[in-house]
């Protein structure tokens, strides 16, 4: 069973490395910076595995994140956008989790996509589904465009591709996670990560119960 961690990051891109996941992995660093514990769900291998099975609501794999999900009192989605709307593979996955479970937690969603024209893609695609799934604390999303997080070449693996987030939108999603902190304790985050690389050159601080799941973008 994985350890348990107040705040937990759903990455919702069916890609091993994707704008997306940059993003999140900003948000896990600003995290860990102020010494929270998180733990990464990514949606791609998840479903997968759950996929296999002819229950797949009942795959310990989806069971075991449900617990993951049920025990955070935070909750940060993160997914591209297509034709206005959120990743297929993070639907099937929302769709898998019991009813209900994102009841009483604070909600931080992180959308990107290729133009501002799929801007109110939070708005109206992603944050209907988080109400129905029991959020009511659903702070203001980060929409980011994919110019705004651009590749930095010459660096690979096999989860992450190198990306640069603009010092704008690093201030935006740095202000969510404030307001996110501020959410869930009462407290304000002090002090502002320094623009980073978000990829394999991307140092996290250590912290004993981070943890990522099996599964990507």
């Amino acid at each position: 069973m994985p350890h348990p961690a107040d705040i937990v990051l759903i990455a919702g891109s069916p890609s091993p490395s994707s704008r997306s996941a940059a993003a999140l992995e900003y948000i896990a660093h600003a995290l860990h910076q102020e010494h929270q514990d998180t733990h990464t769900l990514f949606a791609r291998d998840l479903v997968a595995t759950a996929l296999s099975v002819s229950n797949p609501s009942e795959h310990p794999a989806i069971q075991s994140a449900a617990v993951v999900v049920q025990n955070a009192r935070a909750v940060v989605v993160a997914t591209p956008v297509y034709n206005a709307a959120y990743s297929g593979v993070l639907k099937t996955f929302l769709d898998l989790l019991p009813q209900k479970i994102l009841t009483g937690k604070v909600v931080f969603p992180v959308a990107t996509g290729g133009s501002l024209a799929h801007l109110l893609a939070i708005e109206y695609a992603l944050k209907p589904v988080l109400s129905a799934l029991g959020a009511r604390h659903i702070l203001q999303g980060v929409y980011l465009t994919d110019a705004q997080i651009t590749w930095v070449a010459g660096t690979k693996t096999a989860y992450s591709t190198v990306f640069r987030i603009e010092e704008s939108e690093e201030n935006r999603l740095f202000e969510g996670v404030t307001t996110l902190l501020h959410s869930v304790y009462g407290s304000m985050i002090a002090t502002r990560p320094g623009a980073v690389s978000v990829g394999k050159d991307l140092a996290l601080p250590a912290t004993g119960d981070h943890e990522k799941g099996t599964i990507n973008e």
